[in-house]
């Protein structure tokens, strides 16, 4: 059985410097629009105690629902990355969507998913509008503790453009 060698893959090249070395802004003119998607993922973990009184009170606080008021963060969060993140284009966003469930008995797992059809994918806006809904629970629930942890967060996966990875929500 003949075996097939690989050649190995050339080391990736950061993509936000130019040819001195200096910050720069990718160039996407050339590139053509398609549909594109991706999904990030922020967890929160809570103390025991915090997490049963979390889910006894429905997940609400004094300053109201935790749940909505993290969706509407995150969604906001991501429209918005362009004025966050220095290098990220203003990307006409079709659809965020933010799902926010108990991930075993301690920890929350919010699920960002954005959607556009442009010619950079939405890697960052996932992210962004993952972490931001992360942040907003925390500081909702900040007065119940300190012990509060955020993430990981991560990229789960994206579709569109040269390379397609993981699973796209």
């Amino acid at each position: 059985m003949a075996t097939r060698s690989r050649s190995p893959r050339a080391p990736a090249a950061l993509t936000h410097v130019d040819a001195q070395g200096r910050p720069a802004m990718v160039d996407v003119s050339a590139k053509d629009v398609t549909a594109r998607s991706a999904t990030a993922q922020c967890k929160v973990a809570f103390p025991v105690a915090v997490a049963a009184q979390l889910r006894a009170s429905g997940m609400r606080s004094n300053k109201g629902g935790i749940v909505d008021t993290a969706v509407i963060a995150g969604t906001m969060a991501a429209k918005r990355t362009h004025e966050l993140i220095p290098f990220c284009h203003a990307l006409p966003l079709d659809g965020v969507r933010i799902a926010i469930d108990w991930h075993g008995e301690r920890e929350l797992r919010i699920e960002c998913t954005a959607r556009t059809t442009a010619r950079t994918g939405v890697e960052m806006e996932a992210l962004t509008g993952a972490t931001v809904a992360a942040l907003t629970v925390y500081d909702m629930t900040k007065a119940l503790s300190h012990a509060i942890v955020l993430g990981p967060a991560k990229l789960l996966g994206k579709q569109g453009g040269k390379r397609d990875f993981g699973k796209v929500g």
